[in-house]
C-alpha cells in the first residue's frame, strides 16, 4: 500500500523526486531550447508547455511503474531511438544555422515564419520522444524511485513537479526576454547557439551513445 500523503516517508519521497527531477530537467538541452524559441516568438507556447508537460507525466510515472524493463526485454529500442534522435538534432541544427546565416528583421521576421500549432506540438513531441537523454532520464527517475518502496509514487510526483517548475521558468524566461529580441541580431545569435547545441548534441550521441 502507497504511502498517506502526510507520512514523513512520502515527504521524504517528494523532495527527492524534486531535487532529482531538477537535477535532470534544468539543463538547457534540445527540448528546453525548443521551448524557448517558441515561447519568444510567442508561437503557442502554452500548446507546447501542455504537450512537453503531458509527455513527462506520463513517462514519469510509467518508468516508476515499470517502463525501464522495456529496454531489457527489447535491447534494440535504445540504437532506434538513438539514431533517431542524431538525425533529427542533426535536422534542426542546420535549420538553425540556417536562420543564424540568413535571418533579418528580429521578432517581426520570426513572427512571419511562426509554425502552425500542430507543427509546433509535433515539435514538441519530436524534441521530447526522439531525444535519447530524455529516454535516459525516465529510466534514472525509475530506478531511484524503487528505493523508496511504498513512497516510490510520491518520488515519481516530486520528479513531475520538477518538470512543471523547468517548465515554467522557460515559459516565463522567453516572455521577460522578449523585448531583448526585438533586435535582429539578438535572433541571430540565439539561433546560433540552438544550433550548436543541438549539433554538439548530435555528435556526442553519435560518438559516445547514452
Amino acid at each position: 500500500m502507497f504511502a498517506t500523503l502526510s507520512s514523513p516517508l512520502f515527504l521524504t519521497a517528494w523532495a527527492s523526486g524534486t531535487a532529482t527531477g531538477l537535477g535532470l530537467f534544468a539543463v538547457v538541452g534540445a527540448q528546453s531550447a525548443f521551448i524557448l524559441r517558441q515561447g519568444l516568438m510567442r508561437a503557442h507556447l502554452l500548446s507546447v508547455v501542455a504537450i512537453c508537460a503531458l509527455i513527462d507525466a506520463v513517462f514519469i510515472f510509467a518508468s516508476v511503474s515499470g517502463l525501464q524493463a522495456l529496454t531489457s526485454w527489447f535491447p534494440w529500442l535504445t540504437t532506434a531511438v538513438l539514431w533517431f534522435g542524431v538525425v533529427f538534432l542533426s535536422w534542426y541544427a542546420m535549420q538553425s544555422a540556417r536562420r543564424a546565416w540568413t535571418a533579418k528583421g528580429g521578432m517581426a521576421a520570426a513572427r512571419d515564419v511562426v509554425p502552425s500549432r500542430r507543427a509546433a506540438m509535433l515539435g514538441a513531441l519530436g524534441f521530447s520522444l526522439l531525444n535519447p537523454h530524455f529516454w535516459l532520464d525516465m529510466v534514472v527517475v525509475g530506478s531511484l524511485a524503487h528505493g523508496f518502496d511504498d513512497a516510490r509514487m510520491a518520488f515519481a510526483a516530486g520528479a513531475f513537479t520538477a518538470s512543471l517548475l523547468w517548465l515554467a521558468v522557460l515559459g516565463i524566461g522567453s516572455r521577460l526576454f522578449a523585448r531583448f529580441f526585438a533586435n535582429a541580431s539578438a535572433w541571430r545569435i540565439l539561433d546560433g547557439v540552438i544550433a550548436v547545441i543541438m549539433a554538439s548534441l548530435a555528435v556526442s550521441l553519435a560518438i559516445k551513445g547514452i
